[in-house]
């Protein structure tokens, strides 16, 4: 199953949607897949049913071609983004450290997402503006300790993320969090694919004003999913919508120089596209 958050065009409220083929059809009573995740079985089951044009009485007009849909950002308001530090193998080597025994993590906050197709700015406070594709889990069951064998059975499925990252302040101590949490900076979505229809070995890329800057296979990944969520689930209880972005490959703007010799930081009119197989393509332009 494939699920998008669209906003209805001249209103500014958002909607679920459920994607057939190229079509999105609302999902009636849900303002975005978060809220959709958090209802019950039946309630989510009855919505889809309702939104399958192949199935109910619905015109086939009442479908929002993909190519005109206005994609908002994937969870609009979840409890818990979690963010995790160094977890590919050659992101890791990249910055000359070991491989790590445990995850490293911080977090964001609701305000920090923005949707995938949405402009990105580049603060007045810091120009050190750099990408970080991401694969992103997102929580469809609540649990706490989870054990890992057990995780898959808690995950709703997997979306495309970039942790857009303010290098100068996030170099201003040891803790992440200050670069990492600015307003409208981190694109979710297009889509929520469930996680039977996401191949374990995907490949991500991001590429600026189309020139591949990360390319990957989520097969790399230090600390897998199921790791991941049974790790975090023994700190806090995870709930449907939770968001776990799982780190991102080499490549980044910080292990990078110019013919300058300077650091490529994104700058405004640049396009930022982060892209994983089977969860389609984020496209932000940096102002």
């Amino acid at each position: 199953m494939k699920l998008a958050t669209l906003r209805t065009p001249g209103t500014g409220s958002t909607f679920a949607a459920v994607i057939h083929g190229e079509t999105a059809h609302e999902l009636s009573g849900f303002s975005d897949v978060g809220a959709f995740l958090a209802a019950d079985e039946q309630t989510r089951a009855e919505a889809v049913a309702a939104a399958d044009p192949t199935a109910s009485l619905r015109a086939p007009s009442a479908g929002i071609p993909v190519a005109d849909a206005d994609f908002a950002t994937l969870l609009s308001s979840p409890e818990k983004v979690f963010c995790i530090g160094l977890n590919y193998r050659n992101h890791i080597l990249e910055t000359g450290q070991q491989l790590p025994e445990y995850p490293t993590v911080f977090t964001k906050f609701a305000r920090s997402l923005t949707g995938p197709m949405d402009p990105i700015d580049v603060p007045p406070e810091d120009h050190r503006l750099d990408w970080e594709g991401e694969l992103a889990i997102v929580i469809g069951r609540a649990g706490r300790r989870i054990p890992e064998a057990d995780a898959a059975g808690h995950i709703a499925g997997y979306t495309v993320a970039n942790d857009v990252s303010m290098r100068g302040w996030q170099g201003r101590t040891t803790e992440w969090l200050a670069g990492k949490c600015w307003e409208a900076s981190t694109p979710v979505g297009p889509y929520l694919v469930s996680a039977e229809e996401f191949p374990d070995a995907a490949r991500i890329s991001t590429r600026v004003n189309g020139e591949t800057v990360q390319e990957d296979s989520t097969a790399d990944l230090v600390f897998g999913p199921a790791r991941l969520v049974a790790y975090l689930s023994t700190m806090v209880t995870l709930v449907p919508g939770d968001l776990i972005l799982t780190g991102t490959p080499a490549g980044v703007a910080l292990g990078r120089r110019n013919e300058q010799g300077r650091h490529p930081w994104l700058t405004s009119g640049d396009v930022l596209e982060t892209g994983i197989d089977g969860l389609g393509t984020q496209r932000n332009r940096i102002r």
